[in-house]
């Protein structure tokens, strides 16, 4: 008789996807979706389930093996690497097979071994600290050794990494946070400094493990982070302090909430699990991004005068007016966010029945 275990089960759908994954590369991802409804129905399995295995394994053709057969073994320190960040882009090199060198605030009287005939420096220390870890690191590094960091700010970071050493220079930008596994449709934004050839290894490593990658000039880039985080956190950061000091009961809001308010709310709940100086000095960063933060609280106080003031034309017409400037991205936006919620349902779903399982295997208080 057939092993109708779950791990058996189990190995059996593991060997049809690495099947199905490879039939996928084979073939137009568009094209690889059957009528499988009736199918579905009948073996009592529901669409959503479906739905999201096929979704994953069109994402899997995103990604590629991250050990490239023809590649050379890099050398590679982390400075600050003992960070969450530093730990993410050391996980993701020693599964490429390259050599990881870690230096923290504590070793530096070892940074000329820690820093000798290495391929990449990547810097990924605070902000405030960042320019004159640059220059120190610079100090030690041979003329073909490529200087890299991981700050929000590309514009005087390039600078001063061009300007402290001779050789390669490429500024990154990962658009995210730790908790990700790889780089699979995370943004790493990329500002190309000098002698392109010499880091080029790097951005090929991020693409095969399925990340996004944005090529930016220094001054782009800053500008648009004005937006991007200085301004979205400081809007989260102040619906998070409001909730507080109104004593809104989080978890009871939940309990009544719709999809869209659970992951408004998540977004703040993440913001607060954060590094509260690493936040700070995202908003505090420069003149562009305090101004613009000024800016901000200046539009909430004149749209909630007219909200005291029970003025409805004036804010229909503010919303109107915003409308057109985002113009087509509201569709897109409703796709995404559909995906989103119906994710979000997925998975709440499942916690709810695993926490109805343990309930009913948990023995009863005594007193």
């Amino acid at each position: 008789m057939p092993d109708l275990s779950l791990e058996a089960i189990d190995q059996q759908l593991i060997h049809l996807l690495s099947q199905r994954i490879e039939l996928l590369s084979e073939r137009s991802p568009s094209s690889s979706t059957t009528p499988v409804d009736t199918e579905l129905q009948k073996a009592g399995v529901p669409p959503f389930v479906w739905n999201s295995l096929v979704t994953s394994c069109t994402a899997a053709l995103a990604t590629r093996p991250l050990r490239h057969p023809d590649e050379p073994q890099r050398r590679i320190t982390l400075i600050g690497g003992r960070g969450m960040m530093a730990q993410f882009f050391g996980q993701r090199f020693q599964a490429a097979g390259h050599e990881v060198r870690l230096l923290g605030r504590q070793d530096w009287p070892q940074a000329p071994e820690l820093l000798q005939d290495i391929d990449l420096a990547l810097v990924c220390v605070p902000i405030d600290r960042t320019l004159e870890i640059i220059r120190q690191t610079a100090g030690y590094l041979s003329p073909t050794a490529t200087l890299a960091d991981i700050t929000s700010i590309k514009g005087p970071m390039l600078e001063t990494m061009l300007a402290a050493h001779p050789g390669p220079v490429v500024g990154l930008h990962p658009m995210f946070g730790p908790g990700v596994e790889s780089f699979l449709s995370q943004k790493v934004v990329i500002c190309p400094g000098r002698d392109r050839p010499a880091w080029q290894w790097l951005v090929e490593l991020m693409a095969r493990d399925g990340g996004d990658l944005v090529e930016s000039p220094p001054d782009e880039h800053d500008q648009m982070m004005v937006t991007v985080q200085a301004i979205r956190h400081f809007a989260t950061f102040g619906l998070g302090v409001f909730l507080a000091q109104d004593g809104i009961e989080v978890g009871r809001s939940l309990e009544l909430s719709s999809p869209i308010y659970r992951l408004g709310i998540d977004m703040v709940s993440r913001l607060f699990g954060q590094d509260a100086e690493l936040y700070a000095d995202i908003m505090l960063a420069n003149g562009d991004r305090r101004e613009a933060i000024a800016r901000l609280a200046q539009t909430f106080q004149v749209l909630a005068k007219q909200v005291q003031a029970k003025d409805r034309k004036g804010l229909i017409e503010a919303m109107n007016a915003a409308s057109e400037t985002f113009g087509s991205e509201t569709e897109r936006a409703v796709r995404e966010s559909d995906r989103l919620i119906e994710a979000m349902s997925i998975l709440l779903a499942a916690d709810r029945v695993v926490d109805s399982a343990s309930a009913a295997s948990s023995p009863p208080d005594m007193e």
